[in-house]
């Protein structure tokens, strides 16, 4: 039997700009990881999915100084689903933080956030054997047509090349040499709200091919991949759930509906 490849789990947890969010305080809890969904915390859904894949050694949970103790008791974020956590002190932006949490690991890693309630052992496996193939960087997406029919209002913004439209998963893969790629989050990575994002990290060309669809998927990781000297990737999710995270009232009612309905196919 082939052995599952074996890698290192960040899940960003933090408020951010240090800064209760407002499902958060609309449920009374310290951080927007801690408000139930489907019956337990957001971050309880993202740890079982990480922890069912068989190749994860450890997850790691970046969030502020001080705060390990009010997510401790969420479950599986004290070790019971077999997989060995740790809180690592947040820094000031994604990108130190990401570094915080991957400083002593040899890596790969795969990276996550805390309301990334819709995530699956399929999706993340399928970046892991991107990393086990030999990829530095993996960016899972979904296409327009698959996120629409999971639910017509899950996702509003989209990145379009040549063969579709996409939406981000809030799920990547890095290897060590694939680190220096999380500079491109040091502003948020908020790409699709602030494409001038995109020319800072990835270049100007590349930001108007991007802005007018005038490359493919492929051909733009490509590009990425070599502006950075590593082997970039995209892997597509055919669940377009993939693509809904929790922002706002909006998304966490649509991804209640969709956990419902999870659960009563299961």
């Amino acid at each position: 039997m082939t052995q599952e490849p074996r890698f290192t789990a960040i899940v960003l947890a933090a408020q951010r700009d240090g800064r209760l969010d407002p499902l958060a305080a609309e449920a009374g809890v310290s951080h927007k990881c801690l408000v139930p969904i489907g019956g337990r915390p957001l971050l309880a859904h993202v740890l079982e999915a990480l922890a069912a894949h068989g190749g994860v050694e450890s997850i790691r949970i970046s969030v502020e100084e001080g705060a390990a103790d009010r997510l401790r008791v969420v479950d599986g974020a004290s070790g019971e689903l077999g997989v060995p956590v740790a809180f690592i002190p947040s820094a000031a932006s994604i990108t130190d933080s990401v570094y915080a949490a991957a400083q002593g690991a040899e890596g790969p890693f795969i990276v996550t956030t805390a309301d990334n309630v819709l995530l699956t052992p399929a999706a993340v496996r399928r970046v892991a054997d991107r990393l086990a193939a030999g990829d530095d960087a993996v960016l899972a997406l979904s296409r327009k047509e698959d996120v629409l029919s999971a639910h017509p209002q899950g996702q509003r913004r989209f990145y379009r090349f040549t063969d579709g439209s996409y939406s981000n998963c809030n799920l990547y893969g890095l290897s060590r040499r694939g680190l220096s790629m999380a500079e491109t989050f040091r502003t948020g990575g908020q790409f699709a709200k602030n494409p001038m994002r995109i020319a800072a990290a990835f270049g100007l060309l590349n930001l108007i091919l991007l802005r007018y669809g005038l490359i493919s998927l492929d051909r733009a990781m490509a590009r990425v991949g070599r502006r950075f000297g590593a082997r970039a990737s995209a892997v597509v999710l055919e669940d377009g759930a993939h693509a809904i995270d929790v922002d706002n009232p909006r998304t966490y009612a649509i991804a209640a509906l969709l956990l419902e309905r999870r659960a009563s196919l299961s």
